[in-house]
């Protein structure tokens, strides 16, 4: 393994994980990216990933230098071995356990095992990801129980000292819309709502002030009430 001026953020495309990669340009000195492609309904999130990229390296000529190498990774058998609404056309709905249907089980168990695997080839010490169980979901794999003990496991299983970063997990959704802010300035709130996608049905027609998305399933939902927080501050 490298030192710890390295990091990998798992960048989805959407809003949580591009300001992710912000907070990592801050700190470390390289930075790469990787991506899943699980069959996801909203895939447009793979879409715009590239140009948001592109963005950010507009954004801060610092950034620039610092920002390396993207990895997409095909994760399609998560689709396969799941029925959930971000993988089937269904209906959200909440299910008898608690959850809602948008829940993929294993799927950042899955991600970070993987992301874990590429940092390792690729010498990189810091693994960053947007979990956060302040503002919604209660997916009990965006837990900060869940992510500690992950970077435990991962540890063990491959005599690493992995770390994970989760800068999202105790904050709302408008204090992360006030972290992009901070970090990039309007530029990256701008390239946020019109550049990231974050809608669970991928619908990328109208653009509000929050941004892209259909406004009624729970992804829009929280974006936009975080949106409008935080310009009401």
């Amino acid at each position: 393994m490298g030192s710890a001026d390295g990091a990998l953020v798992l960048f989805s495309g959407g809003q949580d994980s591009t300001t992710c990669v912000a907070w990592a340009l801050n700190r470390y000195a390289k930075v790469e990216t990787i991506g899943f492609d699980y069959g996801q309904r909203h895939a447009v999130e793979l879409e715009v990933r590239p140009s948001v990229l592109q963005s950010l390296r507009n954004i801060n000529p610092q950034w620039d230098k610092k920002l390396g190498e993207d990895h997409m990774i095909d994760l399609s058998l998560i689709s396969k071995i799941s029925n959930t609404a971000m993988t089937q056309d269904v209906e959200i709905t909440m299910m008898e356990n608690g959850l809602p249907n948008t829940f993929v089980p294993g799927r950042n168990l899955l991600f970070m095992t993987v992301a874990a695997t590429v940092a390792y080839r690729r010498g990189l010490d810091v693994l960053v990801g947007g979990m956060c169980e302040t503002d919604f979901s209660g997916y009990p794999d965006c837990r900060d129980d869940t992510m500690k003990a992950l970077q435990v496991a991962l540890n063990l299983g491959m005599a690493t000292r992995l770390k994970l970063e989760t800068p999202l997990m105790w904050i709302d959704k408008a204090e992360t819309w006030k972290l992009a802010q901070d970090l990039g300035g309007n530029a990256l709130v701008d390239l946020i709502r019109s550049g990231t996608h974050t809608c669970y049905l991928g619908e990328r027609g109208a653009l509000h002030d929050w941004g892209y998305g259909c406004g009624k399933c729970p992804a829009c939902e929280l974006r936009a009430r975080g949106y409008a927080n935080f310009i009401a501050q």
